[in-house]
């Protein structure tokens, strides 16, 4: 296991849809390893393969406390196949786009398919901050970021500020 670095905004990476895992095998049960080892180091609750700029749908997850033992949580080549007209706000924030924070609002309901690390078809019904988080990451597999569900404005200094820190380190 290894902690990778996480790519940040305005990384291009970040703007790729993820192909999706045709087979579950050793390179894969190992990205999953650093990607738990990254998300735990950096902390984040959720972290996608592209955001270790690895282009593969994989998200792994974990909504556990601090104080709580670790029930980690892997989606491979997860998929909305239904939402919930109802819809939640909760405050969002990145791994890629660090102590950047805003509200989002999102269906309040999803239905996920996905494999399990043993290859196995699953679906999974999960509301309120699962359902948030879920979608997130799903949302990164498909080049989309949380800030693409703010208003223009808001997401353009956001931009603006990360292309201007970033241009602060090459230099």
């Amino acid at each position: 296991m290894a902690v990778r670095e996480i790519i940040k905004l305005p990384d291009k990476r970040l703007r790729l849809k993820s192909e999706p895992v045709k087979r579950i095998d050793a390179g894969i049960r190992k990205l999953v390893d650093d990607l738990f080892e990254t998300m735990y180091d950096a902390p984040g609750i959720g972290l996608a393969a592209i955001q270790i700029a690895v282009p593969k749908r994989v998200v792994t997850m974990d909504l556990s406390k601090k104080e709580e033992d670790h029930e980690p949580q892997v989606f491979i080549n997860p998929e909305v196949i239904w939402k919930s007209d109802e819809t939640s706000k909760y405050e969002e924030g990145c791994l890629s786009i660090p102590e950047y924070y805003e509200e989002v609002e999102r269906p309040a309901k999803v239905k996920v398919k996905y494999l399990d690390l043993e290859g196995k078809a699953r679906e999974i019904e999960v509301s309120g901050l699962l359902a948030t988080c879920l979608q997130h990451e799903i949302d990164h597999t498909n080049g989309v970021l949380f800030i693409d569900h703010i208003s223009k404005l808001k997401r353009d200094r956001v931009i603006k500020k990360f292309a201007k820190a970033s241009k602060k380190v090459e230099a």
